[in-house]
């Protein structure tokens, strides 16, 4: 089940919704809340709810194992990362490791053909999330096996993140509130999400799809680029979208998520991207990897070298190829190079610096889309290889540039940018914030109506971050 189906949006949101406000006690809504976040992962995946059964469980009785202050609290941490991971090797990692092997010399091995369960990259790094703070705080040990069920399960979260860190969910399971102005700001930011989804990113993806489905004997220079700044729009609004959403729904039931995204596409730099990009796993990492490891503070060859080992899991985190494995070291790489002022943006005019850092995502951005690494390799090479088109290749360049297309990619540039934080900002001033309350409702109806009229007429509703 999907945030942007209307089996969600029609049955399953306004069933909840509707209970929880009805329901008085904060233990009810949590149970009821717990009930409708299996039967949200049941309804899409019958059979790995097993798994995420089993996940809870094991998480609950580690964390229960470190109530005793003593030596042994440490080995019960390290066997229930052990054991976290283990799981998310077999059922992620379990193919492409056999694969792996089989491309060495004299080596023939069995491929295990397991499915990926939907959602266990965010839900295993939330578990593991718990054990470590548990760990580091006694206070956060979860006695109630019901509540920790509820913060792994949450639905808004559960199958695409944001990753939400235990410590920021514990306090909330018992102590939230749902106000009417709460429950429209998470309305409206549901709706921001949905049309970002619905409007620009699945506008973005056809295109996108189709660039990345030709053979390399029809890619030409123009259609290259166009499908690469496709796919750099549809990834972000998307997630972002998803994000959004997310957000939104926990805002509805009292919840108060961390943001996800900030404009990334705003950035001077590749540290700046990553302050920026996907928050929630690159703050989990470095909380729980990158400090761990030493961070910055055991000298230059070190620091260097737990930067790689974070990128390094970071791509391999959002799947089982090489290809997200070089996309994560691009990024390291280049992260790597700022830090010691090999690449010094800072001396550098504003406009190039933006320029650089869109550079170096958008091309990094075709091994996250593109099915191998030859084939990334070769979808680079079109981008800066010059060639004589024919009239067949520039109709079917320009066919691409449908009037829908192009005005949904003018709302992507807009929309990537602070534009309408800054000028809602302003309306709800002092003196407009009446004016600039009405202009918000408006605009979210107006928005909404699009979504649904989109919904009618289109199937196309796949998120990108289902597949980690």
């Amino acid at each position: 089940m999907v945030f942007s189906s209307p089996v969600f949006l029609f049955i399953f949101l306004t069933a909840v919704f509707i209970l929880y406000r009805v329901i008085p006690t904060i233990t009810a809504k949590n149970i009821l809340l717990l009930v409708f976040s299996i039967g949200f992962y049941t309804y899409g995946e019958p059979k790995a709810v097993v798994l995420m059964f089993i996940s809870i469980v094991m998480n609950y009785l580690f964390g229960l194992a470190m109530k005793k202050e003593n030596a042994s609290r440490k080995a019960v941490l390290i066997t229930s990362v052990a054991a976290n991971l283990l799981m998310l090797g077999i059922f992620k990692y379990a193919g492409f490791g056999a694969r792996l092997i089989n491309s060495l010399p004299f080596t023939d091995i069995p491929v295990p053909d397991i499915a990926l369960p939907i959602g266990i990259s965010f839900y295993t790094f939330q578990a593991m999330s718990y054990v470590i703070d548990a760990y580091k705080d006694p206070k956060y040990i979860q006695r109630n096996l019901y509540k920790l069920a509820l913060y792994i399960t949450f639905f808004p979260q559960l199958v695409a993140g944001p990753i939400v860190k235990y410590y920021d969910f514990a306090d909330q399971i018992d102590n939230r509130s749902v106000t009417p102005e709460r429950t429209a700001q998470g309305i409206r930011r549901f709706i921001t999400g949905l049309s970002k989804k619905l409007l620009i990113a699945n506008t973005m993806a056809v295109t996108a799809d189709y660039i990345y489905g030709l053979e390399m004997s029809e890619l030409t220079l123009p259609l290259a680029w166009l499908g690469a700044v496709s796919y750099l729009f549809q990834i972000y609004f998307d997630f972002s979208g998803y994000s959004d959403m997310a957000i939104g729904l926990g805002k509805m039931f009292g919840f108060d998520f961390r943001e996800n995204f900030n404009y990334p596409y705003v950035s001077q730099n590749m540290q700046d991207f990553w302050r920026r990009w996907h928050i929630s796993v690159s703050t989990w990492f470095k909380e729980y990897l990158y400090i761990p490891l030493g961070g910055n503070r055991r000298g230059k060859v070190r620091t260097a070298f737990n930067k790689l080992i974070v990128f390094f899991c970071t791509g391999l985190w959002h799947g089982a190829s090489m290809n997200f494995i070089v996309w994560g070291l691009i990024n390291g790489g280049f992260l790597m190079l700022e830090s010691y002022k090999i690449i010094n943006t800072e001396k550098w005019l504003r406009p190039f610096r933006h320029i650089y850092a869109m550079l170096v995502t958008v091309l990094a951005f075709v091994f996250f889309r593109a099915e191998t690494l030859g084939e990334a390799c070769r979808f680079i090479g079109k981008m800066f290889t010059p060639s004589m088109g024919s009239s067949a290749d520039t109709a079917l360049f320009l066919s691409r540039l449908t009037p829908m297309y192009l005005v949904m990619l003018a709302m992507a540039v807009i929309f990537s940018m602070p534009v309408i934080r800054t000028f809602s900002g302003r309306l709800k001033s002092e003196k407009s914030a009446a004016v600039g309350e009405a202009v918000s409702y408006a605009v979210s109806l107006v928005l909404l109506l699009m979504c649904i009229l989109t919904l009618s007429s289109t199937t196309y509703n796949p998120f990108i971050y289902f597949r980690f």
